[in-house]
């Protein structure tokens, strides 16, 4: 009865709130950083290109490509298609507003996970609860963060993952669901026990091949119905004001459908992706920062505007008895043919398994703060593993209820963090934008912003001049 009334709560007020407090620490940061996210969007995709080159640890490349393995899910299709149906074309409008505040959150959470990062052997590790212990200078809330995370992700949105992959596989092709959860099971317990670097490997491939063969899908698609390109776009800004209403949704609807597949689609603010963010080995915290931001925008303005577009270009989404992914399905075979079945089948699969990877990373530098006694990570993978054959064979809805609790309150403690310790994220990027503009590589030290002199991983220069506090 308390875990109903509980989950009732999670579904209603709690996720109001949350949401409520992401856009305004999102709007915070973008007016403090002076819209940091759209002033420097030219360097966020240089220094993507610049991260692809190899180091020792994990490029900034891999990094980004972890962070992506979780963020893109099978939420990409299935809930876009659901906000379109639920809040009509409108909903896509206020999904990209979302992305815009977003990536500011993105960006601060990054960086400051850059900044009080640990060395981990021939790599680093870190994210919100290693910032929340040397930041703040308390460990509780990291250890409640990684608490939070660990079941949320690393187990729980795990088995959600591995039971959309055997659903979509038995109902495609008629295979067993024990099967293929071994087949999952086997191929990720091969991963997961080759460390970070063999995870940023696997993620670095499997990344590319999945975002950009589903966004040459969507463009193929544009480019065929190009000449309804212009209705689908003024549908989209009509409805979202409420002027197309009869389109499918009012403003009000548009607005609320849109906020939450856009906040909860790329997990700006939540505390996820600084732990990849954290890998990364670059000369200064912000350019993780900026690629960080950037992948908020590959999240929602590129994966999930491709399920718009696919969508909106069918014009099926009016009919009340397709929602979801069965939307998806039928609005790609109406406009490319009966084999979109298979394509989708595939890109759920590698959306799904790159969460796997991901999600099961997040969950293992937390594991590490909490314990980093090996046998306790041990213990992670197996459980892990277990929770994905678990997913594989049933599905229980309460679990997939607490789990967006945990996650709620995960993302309360990692937006009270950040705002707190936003100021280091502020003049790192001060201290970067100095640095660029006089025409050098930006490299930061301990002793460029003050009261840094407790971090692990920024040496400290002679004679360094404190550039801000």
């Amino acid at each position: 009865m308390l875990l109903t009334v509980v989950s009732g709560i999670n579904n209603v007020l709690w996720t109001y709130l949350i949401t409520a407090f992401l856009i305004a620490v999102g709007i915070y940061f973008t007016v403090r950083t002076n819209f940091v996210q759209v002033r420097y969007v030219g360097q966020m995709f240089k220094l993507l290109r610049e991260g692809t080159k190899r180091t020792s640890g994990v490029s900034s490349f891999q990094a980004f490509c972890i962070s992506t393995a979780a963020r893109v899910g099978t939420g990409n299709i299935a809930g876009v298609a659901i906000a379109i149906t639920m809040g009509g074309p409108g909903a896509v409008f206020w999904m990209w507003i979302i992305a815009l505040i977003g990536a500011a959150s993105a960006f601060i959470e990054a960086t400051l996970a850059q900044i009080f990062k640990k060395k981990d052997t021939d790599s680093f590790r870190g994210g919100p609860a290693y910032y929340m212990e040397q930041g703040l200078g308390k460990r509780w809330p990291g250890v409640l963060f990684s608490i939070l995370i660990t079941i949320s992700f690393g187990l729980v949105f795990n088995a959600v993952q591995a039971n959309t992959i055997t659903a979509a596989f038995e109902a495609s092709f008629g295979w067993n669901k024990l099967t293929v959860g071994i087949v999952i099971a086997v191929t990720l317990g091969f991963i997961i026990f080759g460390g970070v670097k063999r995870i940023a490997r696997i993620s670095e491939i499997i990344v590319p091949v999945m975002a950009g063969g589903y966004v040459l899908m969507a463009l193929y698609v544009v480019t065929a119905n190009i000449t309804m390109l212009p209705d689908v776009l003024g549908t989209i800004v009509g409805s979202a004001f409420g002027w197309h209403e009869a389109s499918g949704g009012a403003m009000g609807a548009a607005l609320q459908w849109g906020i939450k597949r856009g906040l909860f689609s790329n997990e700006a603010g939540m505390g996820s992706a600084p732990n990849a963010a954290a890998t990364a080995d670059v000369s200064h915290p912000v350019k993780q920062g900026l690629i960080q931001s950037l992948g908020v925008f590959v999240d929602t303005l590129l994966i999930c505007s491709s399920t718009a577009f696919i969508v909106l270009i069918a014009g099926n989404y009016a009919d009340s008895d397709l929602t979801g992914i069965v939307l998806a399905q039928a609005s790609l075979s109406s406009v490319v043919g009966p084999w979109a079945s298979l394509f989708l089948t595939l890109a759920i699969l590698l959306f799904a398994y790159s969460s796997l990877i991901g999600n099961y990373y997040y969950g293992e530098t937390n594991i590490e703060f909490l314990n980093a006694n090996k046998n306790w990570l041990l213990l992670y993978r197996l459980a892990v593993l277990g929770m994905v054959m678990f997913g594989a064979l049933k599905e229980v809805q309460l679990i997939w209820d607490m789990a967006d609790l945990f996650m709620g309150f995960m993302a309360l403690v990692n937006l009270i963090a950040i705002a707190i310790l936003g100021k280091y994220a502020f003049a790192a990027l001060r201290d970067y934008s100095k640095q660029s503009k006089e025409g050098k590589n930006p490299v930061f030290y301990a002793s460029s912003i003050e009261g840094l002199d407790h971090i692990e991983c920024w040496e400290k220069e002679a004679n360094q001049e404190i550039t801000a506090s």
